[in-house]
């Protein structure tokens, strides 16, 4: 018969890689916004720098749940605090997978996201000289864009580490 320990150390496993798909979402936004840096730039390769800039600031923004998933997945995977925990073995047992497949809501805001840092790469290669403005409006949609990521690192580090269910 498997011990709580060994199926807990199992399930933050499993956690670990569900909670990584959210990359597929970063993936794809990170794609898009790539594609359409270049055909901006193929379009005007006289502003290729302004349209890079663009395209590598919206990209790193569109990173973030990947990097919020990479967290949960590092500390399921190397400090799981349910690992020692008291209470019933079945909810610990959920709870580490319950964190990973949180996680897994990453893949909206990194498409969504990327798909605002191509926008922004294709009107600043249409219009160079909006620059500004257009990097403000794409940020700004972005860290909208972002929330339902954050949602999701919060249910999972309540899971781990503020969990109500354990009490």
């Amino acid at each position: 018969m498997l011990e709580v320990h060994e199926v807990v150390l199992a399930a933050s496993a499993i956690g670990a890689g569900l909670a990584m798909i959210a990359g597929i979402g970063v993936g794809v936004g990170q794609g898009f916004a790539a594609g359409k840096g270049a055909e901006a730039v193929g379009k005007n390769k006289n502003k290729g720098r302004h349209i890079t800039l663009v395209m590598l600031l919206g990209a790193a923004v569109a990173e973030t749940s990947g990097i919020f998933s990479l967290v949960v997945a590092l500390i399921l995977l190397f400090a799981n605090p349910l690992l020692g925990a008291e209470g019933i073995g079945l909810v610990i047992i959920a709870s580490t997978l319950g964190a990973g497949f949180s996680m897994i809501a990453g893949v909206g805001p990194g498409i969504g996201q990327g798909f605002a840092a191509g926008k922004g790469t294709e009107a600043t290669g249409a219009r160079p000289k909006h620059q500004n403005g257009i990097v403000r409006v794409m940020l700004l949609g972005q860290a909208v864009g972002q929330t339902t990521g954050i949602y999701a690192l919060v249910i999972a580090l309540v899971l781990l580490f503020a969990n109500p269910l354990l009490n």
